[in-house]
């Protein structure tokens, strides 16, 4: 089976490019499920119910947030009620969200997703990799497909999680900073690995945001509006083969996806 990742979708530029790129995508390369990022969607920080239903209805499987999971707070009863969404699983057991999907592809195959942030210039959350733990020793026997979105900054706590975790789950795949990695592999023991799939938005920016806006604040320390920038919008993800009986990953794709090519896809799709 093959799964997509997505990585940090930021703003209206990153959400009109996978409501464009999707379906057309998935037809492409032959996808069973798309995951992604989506906790910098609105206005570059939280989420909408709106903006969720969008995604849904674009093709898009199941949602993980991070740690701006709560910047709307219109989201927390959708948080409480879809099942095809998750925040940061080492949140406490209290905060609003939940901390697991199992998501189901065409064929009826079970995929357990689940989010962790880290605590690296983060904020004070739970331990994740105890955290880690407790997800998978909940999970039901017949799960053998795992994909976790590791929200964190440090690439050495990433690497960490993705040796501790070699084995027992068939992804691990960072998000967070915003700039994809170049260290995607399949770990000894067939878990897929990258430290950051990247961001899905726009690429003549600062992680996003507009390259003025942030020069200005940096250098004169007046504080501005850190906008959404709108230029050279590109998918960032990764396309990961696992075997749907053993839960091993047998190959990940890094994907930059550009406007270009999203046009072709589009056009081969009429």
């Amino acid at each position: 089976m093959r799964i997509l990742f997505i990585g940090d979708i930021v703003g209206k530029p990153g959400r009109q490019i996978c409501v464009r790129a999707i379906r057309p995508l998935r037809a492409a390369e032959n996808l069973d499920l798309v995951v992604a990022n989506a906790e910098n969607i609105a206005g570059g920080s939280g989420l909408t119910p709106e903006i969720y239903h969008e995604l849904m209805n674009a093709g898009i499987d199941g949602i993980t947030m991070g740690d701006h999971v709560y910047r709307r707070r219109e989201i927390f009863p959708l948080l409480q009620s879809e099942k095809r969404i998750v925040r940061p699983a080492n949140y406490p057991s209290a905060a609003p969200g939940k901390d697991l999907m199992i998501l189901r592809t065409r064929q009826q195959v079970p995929v357990a997703v689940f989010v962790l942030l880290g605590r690296v210039f983060m904020p004070p959350v739970d331990c994740p990799f105890q955290a880690a733990d407790r997800i998978l020793a909940a999970l039901p026997p017949d799960v053998r497909v795992v994909l976790l979105d590791f929200h964190a900054e440090a690439t050495s706590d990433k690497q960490l999680m993705g040796r501790l975790l070699d084995g027992r789950v068939s992804a691990v795949l960072g998000t967070h900073t915003h700039v994809p990695t170049a260290d995607e592999q399949i770990l000894p023991g067939g878990t897929a690995f990258q430290c950051d799939v990247g961001m899905t938005g726009p690429h003549d920016s600062i992680l996003g945001r507009r390259i003025d806006r942030v020069k200005e604040t940096v250098l004169t320390y007046r504080p501005t509006q850190y906008e959404v920038a709108t230029r050279d919008v590109r998918i960032n993800g990764a396309i990961v083969e696992i075997d749907p009986e053993t839960g091993k990953a047998a190959s990940i794709e890094r994907i930059a996806i550009d406007e270009k090519r999203v046009e072709q896809l589009t056009k081969n799709k009429d």
